[in-house]
């Protein structure tokens, strides 16, 4: 008996899947839910009144709020302190403070939010830090004591320096802020981001003890002048109960107390945002459409005994379930391609003219959420063929599939699961592969909630579809074998 070429087993499987209305209907159903049912997320425009997001010199949303004791600097000059302490509200009583409080020097291009800046800090549990700009972060000598810290500006370049004693001075960092005008405001800053508490977040405050601040240079006569950046910002989540910034003199130097951060925005920074992935949030419904296709190709021919026709036509089962295969994760990757180029650019203008946030994202990284998802959707399909193969029941097979492949994420989205058991179920489990679709960023700087429900995953994007493809493939191979030993 002679073997039909691969091509000719294609043009069959095809011909049998086209032929089955149900099922070419279902394909396009399913993409028709990952164009339209982000609809169900919308529950209304938000507030009239909503406050601004302060946006980067990069352009990215970022965390601008700080108190801020400050005088002008005209030209170049230096300035040097002594931390003295360093507390904060939520850390309790032991006179700790939280890992990423911050206590410094700042140099502020503007009053606006999302100005460039330039600051060298002490912090809570992170050391002695030189930050830019609200992306950048340099580590400085290690240590935890209180520090002399000094910051110097000459033109646009501003230099950090940290020392233990006041006497031996080691460089941080010296960075670059291009446009810096030649007068500035600098001074002794505090900020304190929110303290992760269980599944979100809790407000906290710190406060400083600082030294006589020592100036050099460019520095116009004029008082200390203390005020809080950022308060009326989208990104600013406010002080304590009981707790308000403020700065009070203290011998020559000054104490200080502040909240807010300056670092790139998270996603709980801004929960009434979207990102890329929210816009793809069809692809849930999509995917139990996708499974039951996928899994009736093989099952229907079982249960009418159609099986027997299609192996006879090939001596190697391998192949025939191998034409399958390509056949289902074709059509699916195709309609599902054409649903998420359209979706993503729609919702996006839909969602900006709500007046909706939506968080940046780079052409490469919507482009790779957009093919990832349509892959995604195309290996589920091999996934569920390789276990309608194996259980030959398409009940069975689709609530195998399902649970695997959905139940995994809905389990992550529940409210009350702890953050690491939501992790490790989006790292071991098909539901890793939904990693494509983030868009989102997790800064090493940042305590945050970085959990599936706000669109970051424990993997990388392609690693995480690499899950799935593993779970897929073994399916594949176990299912080849079944055909190969068992009878029709």
């Amino acid at each position: 008996m002679t073997r039909p070429p691969m091509p000719r087993l294609l043009r069959a499987e095809w011909t049998k899947f086209r032929s089955v209305p149900g099922w070419v209907r279902a394909s396009a159903v399913a993409a028709l839910m990952i164009l339209l049912f982000p609809v169900t997320g919308l529950g209304g425009a938000p507030p009239d009144r909503a406050s601004p997001v302060p946006i980067g010199p990069d352009g990215t949303p970022v965390s601008a709020g700080f108190y801020f004791v400050h005088r002008p600097l005209s030209g170049d000059g230096r300035i040097t302190v002594a931390v003295a302490s360093l507390t904060s509200v939520g850390a309790g009583d032991d006179g700790a403070a939280a890992p990423w409080a911050k206590a410094g020097l700042i140099i502020a291009a503007g009053p606006e939010p999302g100005a460039r800046y330039a600051a060298i800090m002490v912090t809570g549990g992170h050391g002695v830090r030189m930050q830019h700009d609200y992306r950048h972060d340099r580590a400085g000598p290690p240590g935890d004591a209180p520090r002399w810290l000094r910051l110097t500006r000459a033109g646009d370049t501003i230099t950090g320096e940290a020392s233990a004693d006041g006497t031996r001075w080691s460089e941080v960092a010296t960075v670059r802020l291009p446009g810096l005008p030649a007068t500035v405001q600098a001074g002794l800053f505090v900020a304190c981001p929110q303290r992760v508490d269980g599944l979100g977040t809790a407000g906290d405050a710190a406060t400083a003890a600082f030294g006589g601040p020592q100036l050099a240079g460019g520095w116009p006569a004029a008082d200390w002048t203390g005020d809080q950046r950022g308060a009326r910002t989208a990104t600013f989540a406010g002080y304590p109960r009981g707790v308000s910034g403020g700065f009070a003199p203290a011998g020559d130097g000054f104490t200080v107390t502040g909240a807010g951060d300056l670092a790139p925005a998270t996603r709980s920074d801004l929960p009434v945002g979207a990102a890329a992935g929210d816009l793809l949030f069809g692809t849930f419904p999509a995917l139990i459409v996708v499974v039951v296709v996928a899994t009736l190709t093989v099952t229907t021919e079982y249960r009418y005994g159609m099986i027997r026709s299609t192996l006879s036509a090939s001596t190697r089962r391998g192949r025939v379930l191998l034409a399958k295969a390509a056949v289902v994760a074709g059509v699916t990757f195709t309609t599902s391609l054409v649903a998420t180029v359209i979706a993503v650019p729609l919702w996006s203008w839909l969602v900006r003219g709500l007046g909706v946030y939506l968080f940046p994202a780079t052409p490469a990284a919507l482009l790779r959420a957009e093919a990832g998802t349509a892959a995604l959707l195309a290996v589920t399909a091999v996934f569920a063929l390789g276990v309608g193969t194996i259980l030959r029941r398409s009940a069975t097979a689709v609530t195998t599939v399902v649970a695997a492949t959905v139940l995994p994420y809905l389990l992550a989205l529940i409210p009350f699961l702890p953050p690491p058991m939501a992790l490790w179920l989006t790292r071991v489990t098909p539901a890793a592969a939904l990693a494509v679709q983030q868009t989102l960023t997790r800064y090493p700087q940042v305590d945050s909630v970085y959990t599936p429900a706000l669109g970051y995953y424990p993997l990388p994007p392609w690693a995480g579809l690499g899950v799935l493809c593993g779970y897929a493939a073994l399916a594949l191979a176990v299912a080849a074998v079944l055909l190969r030993r068992r009878d029709a």
